[in-house]
């Protein structure tokens, strides 16, 4: 069958290929153009799209070092182990020939790929039902704008597909940045075409782990919210969108107050299924040794049996201290996400937050935790700053005290008598900040929440404001103005420098 491109990459390692090479049939496989015949095989396909987002090189559990490890929430201290690559990330030193950084774009235009293929084909199967048809589009749409979210927040400026891509020639002809600003666009367009659609309100209506209105409406705000802090034109228009959809997602939740969602609850792996506050998550089979869950095992720290049966040897995921000294005295979200590890290998915080103690999970660690995207206390939250854009003050300060509440802390109002706090964070905007990171610590947001509320001037001298001692080997001062967003990975870059040309001052 003839190759099919992932955009753009890979195209080097091609050049050598003849053409009679590329358009060889494998005997032993199914063309795309043949596979595409039945309602089944759709949805076989956009089943495929959901476990591309399984990955750690793509948004699932695991890929927090793409995120995470690049903010002040955690990190790691070993900077020998894979030529100290994963180290780059939370040092500030990344190359744009790390292989890590090379493996995630990779796997992310592997995944817009596979949401390629579907809309390319989907139109030569017969559908009994056109609603049908048009929910399998509604949830490819949605997918293809979250990885083109996370890419253009990482990289600025990124290539964009929407076709499958067949040929060199076609690969070639698409293997160019679009600006920042037109990359939005079309993760709106496709967002705001699979909201009109037949898809149900709520995940669990529909089937847990598949996208519903309010995971479209969630992302939507979400983007209009970026655009509008990172973008210099129509801001005001683009909070009042972020309004609009976020405030959508939060009338339709299927709750009164978040207080009466324990915070515990949200993580427990034996009310996945039920749990009112996910919106959308990633899907994870305990016991399954091929798509089980290794986050508990992985944070695990030896000597410690908190988070997995699995017995632990290596220092697991740390917290970083400066985290842990973020905690308010009486937040019960600290003993929850972090415990300090005395064994004399580890002497360190460590990750706690993702558990399964299972008799199914086992020694092994094969654990069943989903990995949750989006979740209500993100979108109260994401409203709550939404509202602080637009001069809405007091129904910003109610959001943030129903997540503070649950959290057994005092309202914001109360909280601004204590010296401390209000020292700390003397605005409100620096107040929801403080909420998401202790709320969301470890789930991947903490990095986009600082580039949305930070220039990059301001990000290098947030940075510099830290103790070096919280922040171990990683060294601030590392940090400069280029690190607010990745390179681009050289192998992308040397195919045509003029137009994959590389982010300043890598």
């Amino acid at each position: 069958m003839k190759k099919r491109y992932i955009l753009p990459i890979i195209l080097l390692a091609l050049s050598s290929c003849s053409k009679d090479f590329l358009n060889k049939t494998d005997p032993n496989a199914v063309s795309i153009i043949q596979y595409f015949k039945s309602e089944n095989d759709v949805l076989l396909a956009v089943n495929g799209i959901y476990q591309s987002l399984r990955s750690g090189s793509t948004v699932g559990e695991g890929s927090g070092l793409y995120s995470e490890e690049r903010s002040d929430n955690s990190g790691r201290d070993d900077n020998q182990s894979n030529s100290g690559e994963p180290f780059q990330f939370n040092d500030f030193s990344l190359l744009a020939g790390n292989s890590y950084l090379k493996t995630h774009w990779s796997a992310m235009y592997d995944g817009i790929a596979r949401c390629n293929t579907i809309l390319s084909h989907i139109d030569v199967v017969n559908f009994s039902n056109p609603e049908l048809k048009s929910r399998y589009i509604a949830e490819t749409k949605f997918v293809r704008a979250l990885l083109y979210f996370h890419m253009v927040r990482k990289f600025g400026d990124i290539p964009v597909s929407l076709v499958e891509i067949t040929s060199r020639q076609q690969a070639e002809a698409i293997a160019f940045r679009v600006k920042e600003a037109e990359v939005y666009q079309q993760i709106v367009l496709d967002l705001t075409e699979a909201l009109d659609s037949n898809l149900p309100d709520l995940q669990k209506d529909y089937a847990v782990g598949r996208t519903s209105k309010v995971a479209i409406q969630s992302l939507l705000g979400h983007v209009y919210l970026t655009m509008g802090a990172i973008l210099p034109e129509g801001k005001q228009a683009n909070f009042t969108k972020a309004e609009e959809y976020l405030g959508a997602a939060y009338q339709a939740r299927p709750f009164g107050k978040l207080s009466e969602i324990p915070y515990a609850d949200v993580f427990d792996v034996n009310m996945k299924m039920t749990n009112k506050e996910l919106i959308f998550q990633v899907q994870y089979m305990r016991g399954d040794q091929n798509y089980h869950s290794s986050i508990a095992r992985n944070n695990q720290a030896r000597g410690e049996t908190i988070n997995s049966r699995f017995n632990s040897t290596g220092v697991g995921n740390r917290a970083s201290k400066d985290l842990v000294a973020e905690f308010e005295p009486a937040d019960i979200r600290k003993d929850f996400s972090v415990k300090f590890a005395s064994s004399s290998v580890v002497n360190d915080w460590f990750i706690t937050k993702f558990r399964d103690n299972s008799d199914a999970a086992g020694t092994n660690g094969w654990g069943g935790n989903d990995w949750i995207l989006i979740r209500y206390a993100d979108v109260m939250l994401l409203l709550a700053e939404t509202k602080m854009h637009l001069g809405k003050n007091d129904e910003a300060i109610v959001l943030l005290d129903e997540v503070r509440e649950r959290a057994g802390l005092p309202s914001y109002a109360t909280s601004r008598q204590n010296v401390s706090y209000a020292t700390k964070y003397p605005t409100l905007k620096d107040a929801i900040l403080h909420e998401r990171r202790v709320e969301l610590a470890f789930e991947n947001h903490r990095w986009f929440d600082l580039i949305r509320n930070f220039s990059a001037q301001e990000l290098v001298a947030y940075f510099n404001k830290k103790d070096q001692a919280n922040y171990g080997n990683a060294k601030l001062s590392n940090i400069s103005e280029k690190d607010r967003l990745f390179p681009i990975p050289f192998d992308e870059y040397k195919l045509n420098p003029e137009k994959m040309y590389q982010n300043k001052g890598y």
